[in-house]
């Protein structure tokens, strides 16, 4: 039997015993101390002004527009200030945010906001275009931009407010993913797992407040949020916060701020080695990099430690951590493809597919369990039933173990592919294509990409007498679905290939 238990934790019943205000708290030690800032504006807050916003934000939330515990706010906005004056606000009264992907279609974007039902929709100007004028908005009894928002909150006096009473359980963000079943499912992301990540990711990574990271990923991505963000919040550390991505940039300001983590996807880290800027810079503060979301092949990991930049490889989902494992970046080379082992507080299980535990080095499907846990999907029980089991959170991944404990991955049971850091369930595109007249049946599956590691390839049976170019296929995407779950490749079949039981043989397609 293949099982790793690396502690005996058992759920508390009361978040007051290790919950606590984090801004709040670091207010007291470091006040004048740089908490977040963001990178190219100058606009900085130190913990105490921080906390003070987010104190502020509490009554206004509460008070003028409403809002209780429970409530949802929804964001389509650029990493900003803003968020960490919401996170702030969420940890004092037990109000949800609900980040939402601007890279989404409105279709998408509508059906997410007729499912979390938020008292507030703070969004972006550039994306307001995304949703003007649809029904969806019409619901919202209160839509702001982040700079009214910010106003609104500064005209407010600091006026108490009853704290409300966090449970391990309660929901701090509602995180959509990707659907298995053709819609996105929202993850109850909870006050009790943003501290035991927070605690399983500093034990490995060694954070303390003398830190500084920058983030450049996405606020609807966990890992933008989770990752380093909240982490080195938690431990009164320092975060500049990038809107969007720049190769270039990203490295001058890792350089010039002395950063000492960074993560990143291995796109990223392809693209700033590639850019000029990378023989330019010394990057001598790095302990290392954390990178997740797909393997980084060798020759890359090579060029980074050829610069004196250690790589630390790790697996996590949006549901469970997400740092889930970690590979030491020592074993960078040595164990590649390995996604390392499990973090402090976190238990494991290789299951076969009866349901018993796998025996050494067979493969089998990965299960969690641990604080880091989510206890289900929003308004969705019967995904909620699905993937968790007696505590444990069936991941969909195959894993197999090597002699020495290290986990790797085999396979996706779940058909997932990554393009560019990012989860795209084929299953969700394909119920999308199924609405096309002309399409009898669809297969898509994750190809190689240069670019993006992974992209999506279509396979297609058109209905007696229909034509279709593979053009038009892309078109029909193209504004219904995310940039980067349209289909790259297009492929017409007769008919597709089926297994034994009539389904769709996707090795065969693969």
């Amino acid at each position: 039997m293949l099982r790793r238990s690396f502690s005996t934790h058992t759920r508390y019943t009361h978040m007051a015993q290790y919950r606590k205000d984090w801004i709040e708290r670091w207010t007291d030690y470091l006040p004048e101390k740089i908490a977040v800032k963001e990178y190219g504006n100058g606009r900085t807050l130190t913990y105490k002004e921080l906390n003070q916003k987010g104190a502020r934000a509490a009554s206004f939330l509460t008070q003028h527009l409403g809002l209780t515990k429970g409530s949802r706010i929804a964001m389509l906005a650029d990493f900003s200030l803003e968020y960490a004056i919401l996170l702030s606000a969420a940890q004092k009264t037990g109000i949800v945010l609900v980040p939402l992907n601007y890279r989404l279609a409105t279709r998408e974007l509508a059906y997410m906001l007729d499912d979390c039902t938020p008292g507030l929709f703070m969004v972006d100007d550039h994306y307001l275009p995304l949703l003007e004028g649809h029904e969806s908005l019409g619901k919202i009894r209160h839509v702001m931009k982040p700079d009214t928002f910010l106003q609104a909150i500064e005209e407010t006096p600091g006026v108490p407010f009853p704290p409300a009473p966090i449970a391990e359980d309660d929901p701090l963000l509602i995180l959509y993913t990707s659907g298995t079943t053709g819609f996105p499912k929202g993850a109850l992301y909870t006050h009790g797992m943003a501290f035991w990540n927070s605690i399983n990711t500093a034990t490995r990574l060694d954070i303390t407040s003398a830190d500084h990271t920058l983030v450049c990923m996405p606020p609807f991505h966990t890992g933008g949020w989770n990752v380093l963000f909240t982490p080195f919040l938690h431990h009164g550390a320092s975060v500049t916060l990038m809107k969007k991505f720049d190769a270039a940039g990203v490295l001058n300001t890792l350089e010039q701020e002395k950063a000492t983590l960074f993560m990143a996807v291995p796109t990223m880290l392809k693209m700033m080695s590639d850019d000029p800027a990378f023989d330019h810079v010394s990057l001598q503060s790095i302990r290392y990099f954390i990178v997740g979301g797909e393997p980084l092949p060798i020759p890359t990991i090579e060029r980074w430690h050829n610069k004196g930049v250690l790589i630390r490889q790790g697996y996590g989902l949006t549901e469970v951590g997400p740092n889930v494992t970690s590979l030491h970046h020592s074993d960078a080379v040595r164990k590649k493809g390995s996604i390392g082992k499990p973090n402090f507080y976190v238990d494991y299980r290789v299951v076969a597919d009866d349901g018993t535990d796998c025996s050494p080095s067979q493969a089998g499907e990965l299960w969690l369990k641990g604080p880091m846990v989510t206890p289900g999907y929003w308004q969705n029980p019967s995904a909620t039933a699905a993937a968790l089991q007696d505590g444990w959170f069936k991941t969909g991944d195959v894993v197999q173990v090597d002699p020495e404990g290290y986990i790797y991955i085999v396979d996706r049971k779940k058909n997932m592919y990554i393009s560019g850091g990012e989860n795209v369930y084929p299953a969700e595109v394909e119920h999308f294509l199924r609405t096309h007249p002309h399409v009898e049946e669809v297969a898509v599956v994750g190809v190689p990409d240069p670019k993006w590691g992974e992209t999506g390839k279509v396979f297609i049976a058109l209905k007696e007498g229909a034509m279709l170019t593979g053009q038009e296929v892309i078109q029909f995407c193209n504004g219904k679905l995310a940039k980067y779950k349209v289909p790259k490749h297009v492929v017409f079949m007769d008919e597709l290939p089926k297994n034994a039981a009539g389904k769709i043989a996707r090795k065969e397609l693969e």
